[in-house]
């Protein structure tokens, strides 16, 4: 689901990965459309890789976004422009043993906007992929009883 979407540091928004050139990779805008080279010199982070901390382990960003997903039936969250403490009882109420200490407002204000921007370009395909998966466990289980 989130496979080719990137963070470029630096730039603002979200990033469709389209190929790759020979010292850096194509990306396109998911905002407006627009495509640029993104450098080795550039963080560039996958969506997929990124983790949120807690109390107890590390949570993938996949899986704080499907909170939310859910938390607002699959429509967008509130705005990432909303007061430091909205923002954070918010975040408490998707992710509630988020560490404190090392989840900063600004990593709250990211993970929102992101969210809202997937939202908006319908890239969450939350209960198609589980409908699949679960049509493929099936599948797979009426093989294996007739053979």
């Amino acid at each position: 689901m989130l496979k080719g979407i990137l963070a470029v540091s630096g730039q603002s928004g979200l990033f469709k990965m389209i190929s790759q050139a020979k010292n850096s990779i194509i990306v396109e805008s998911l905002v407006d459309g627009k495509r640029m080279p993104a450098y080795a010199t550039s963080r560039i982070s996958a969506l997929e890789d990124i983790s949120i901390f807690t109390e107890e382990a590390d949570v993938k960003l996949v899986d704080v976004f499907k909170s939310i997903f859910e938390k607002e039936n699959g429509g967008p969250s509130i705005s990432h422009k909303v007061s430091a403490n909205e923002l954070k009882s918010y975040f408490a109420e998707v992710l509630p043993d988020y560490d404190r200490d090392r989840v900063y407002v600004s990593d709250i204000k990211k993970v929102i906007m992101w969210y809202n921007l997937l939202v908006d370009k319908n890239i969450f395909k939350f209960g198609e992929e589980e409908e699949a998966n679960t049509e493929q466990s099936v599948e797979a289980a009426s093989k294996e009883a007739k053979a």
